[in-house]
């Protein structure tokens, strides 16, 4: 995964984009109400999104990890060790 833009980094990419009039307003309007210039909104925005997504894509690798975990002990269950059979025994004998 990438790093994270740091601020103390020198900057040395551009990027542009081409937005309706609408759409530059939206963006202007949004900035005005955080206080930001309109490169700082668009970059803070993107940021988010950005991360947002990383994280989210992480998420569900590890939720794909997780359930094939699961499904393989659910179809494979290992056999129960001696603590498993000693408490399954005081189980018995308490609720009979």
């Amino acid at each position: 995964m990438p790093s994270l833009a740091r601020p103390n980094r020198k900057k040395e990419e551009r990027l542009e984009a081409r937005v309706s009039p609408e759409t530059k307003a939206l963006f202007l309007e949004a900035a005005a109400i955080q206080g930001r210039s309109l490169t700082d909104f668009l970059l803070a925005s993107a940021m988010e999104a950005a991360t947002r997504t990383l994280k989210d894509r992480e998420f569900l690798d590890l939720s794909k990890r997780d359930r094939t975990a699961l499904v393989e002990a659910l179809l494979n269950p290992p056999r129960p060790n001696a603590q498993l059979m000693q408490a399954a025994a005081r189980y018995r004998q308490m609720f009979r």
